[in-house]
């Protein structure tokens, strides 16, 4: 499966807050805070679904992963969305290994389990 996605009884302010916290917790700083909704009604699109991206990185983690392969830096920084499915939020990634599995490469798909599992930890303790 290509995503991890659950869902929360949080609002979505709470859930990112709390998913920010844990985050920390695993040495994962949020560069970039999204609000894909916002920028979309700026843009004078009809969209009212609450949906924020998160670019998450682990400033060790990047440098291990593009050690091994420059290519990895497509997938670069990882993007964790918080979002209103109808009345519940959610939370979800693109799986790390799904994507570094396009690159053949046995040693990243074992860095990229780690990190996703990190990732996966970090989002179940947000819920």
């Amino acid at each position: 499966m290509f995503d991890y996605t659950v869902k929360t009884s949080k609002t979505l302010e709470k859930a990112i807050h709390s998913l920010e916290e844990s985050l920390k917790s695993e040495g994962f700083g949020v560069l970039w805070n999204f609000d894909l909704t916002a920028k979309l009604q700026e843009k004078g699109q009809d969209f009212n679904t609450p949906f924020t991206v998160l670019e998450v990185c682990n400033p060790k983690e990047a440098q291990r992963v593009l050690t091994e392969n420059l290519l990895v830096g497509y997938f670069l920084p990882c993007k964790i969305v918080v979002y209103k499915d109808g009345e519940e939020t959610k939370i979800g990634m693109p799986k790390p290994t799904a994507m570094i599995s396009m690159l053949h490469n046995h040693e990243l798909q074992t860095l990229a389990e780690d990190i996703e599992k990190r990732l996966i930890n970090c989002i179940d303790h947000s819920v």
